[in-house]
């Protein structure tokens, strides 16, 4: 069995696995606040039908209420548990029909043929700038005729590869969008340090070369363009044993579940 990653840019694809559409952190605009979309259309309506959204944390570079409102009518929505507390926008689609499921580490959804588990994340997941509530950052396995890990945005964690557990293809963050990562992201190396841990047949970098501060493009543009090539020849050195597949924007690959 196989499954087929598109990637749109930043944190969003689309896992199409078991004839069940799953599309990642949607966010289709062009500007968010002191970011914009530097390389990469906006993604184009295809990318808004999916079956379920998956939605790894509340900040709004993942949980973008304009975009999830553009998701195909029908679209199942997973949130971290809190969510709609924290997110009036997330309130209001709710309002309107959207069905909201919220989730926690080890919590399950059925969609169609394809299961999706909640897994923990390593990285702060409230709503920022403002309000009090947490809500846990997650990443999420989609189990069907293969399985897929999309990690949101974490840093490595004790115990992660025992959190997530096998899986056939990796959608890592490698990079960010603006020039410094603090603690709970992954970068190149450390995103090639859990591909170690983790050891799937295949991963797919995402989470870079998108959005950028406005006005920043002359600061260390290195972190913008290189994430993707440095986490292919980190992942070379240190998961030899692991095919990545460095995707540009709207780009697809297919890959092969374990036999």
């Amino acid at each position: 069995m196989s499954v087929e990653i598109t990637w749109w840019g930043h944190a969003t694809a689309t896992v199409a696995d078991s004839g069940v559409r799953v599309l990642t952190d949607p966010l289709f605009a062009q500007r968010l606040a002191h970011l914009r979309r530097r390389r990469g259309a906006v993604p184009p309506p295809e990318a808004a039908v999916a079956d379920v959204a998956l939605v790894s944390h509340l900040h709004a570079d993942h949980l973008h209420p304009r975009s999830l409102a553009r998701l195909s009518p029908g679209t199942r929505l997973l949130v971290p548990r809190g969510a709609q507390r924290a997110v009036p926008g997330l309130r209001r689609l709710a309002a309107g029909g959207m069905r909201v499921t919220e989730m926690e580490p080890g919590d399950e959804a059925e969609v169609g043929a394809v299961t999706i588990r909640a897994v923990p994340a390593a990285h702060d997941g409230r709503r920022l700038p403002f309000g009090p509530h947490r809500s846990p950052a997650l990443g999420y396995l989609v189990r069907g005729g293969s399985t897929t890990y999309f990690a949101g945005d974490t840093g490595l964690f004790d115990g992660m590869a025992e959190a997530v557990g096998p899986c056939d293809v990796a959608l890592l963050p490698v990079g960010g969008w603006g020039p410094y990562l603090g603690s709970g992201h992954l970068d190149a190396v450390r995103a090639a340090r859990a591909l170690a841990r983790l050891g799937p047949r295949c991963a797919v970098p995402v989470h870079y070369g998108t959005y950028w501060p406005i006005g920043m493009d002359p600061v260390r543009p290195h972190e913008f363009h290189a994430p993707g090539d440095e986490f292919v020849r980190h992942a070379a050195r240190l998961a030899p044993e692991v095919t990545v597949h460095l995707l540009g924007h709207g780009q697809s690959v297919r890959a092969e579940a374990a036999r």
